[in-house]
């Protein structure tokens, strides 16, 4: 079984065979099959690693979409003493759910 790093959203997951993810949304349907672009291999017996893109111009990590979703809210509260004011925002960030189905 091999590891992976992989690079979505401008954040990066160490992944294998079988992970589920939760990475900044992507702009594709559920169900649908993606490929993701990747950083780093190596071997689970440790002794093989990859680095570099002529190294990693053939290995592929492609993942199904699982769920889109949006995580709970996060509120935000701007308040200044002594002038009545205050505000309050919410922000549910969204998300899609990925499962790791190959490292190629």
């Amino acid at each position: 079984m091999k590891l992976a790093v992989i690079k979505t959203g401008g954040k990066q997951y160490l992944v294998k065979e079988g992970d589920i993810l939760r990475v900044e949304k992507l702009s594709k349907d559920n169900g649908e099959n993606i490929e993701f672009e990747t950083l780093l291999v190596i071997e689970e017996d440790g002794n093989d690693l990859k680095i570099g893109n002529t190294a990693l111009n053939n290995i592929k990590v492609q993942a199904r979409i699982v769920e889109q979703g949006r995580a709970k809210k996060v509120k935000v509260v701007h308040y200044k003493p002594k002038t009545r004011y205050h505000k309050v925002y919410g922000h549910r960030q969204p998300f899609s759910k990925v499962k790791i189905v190959a490292v190629i």
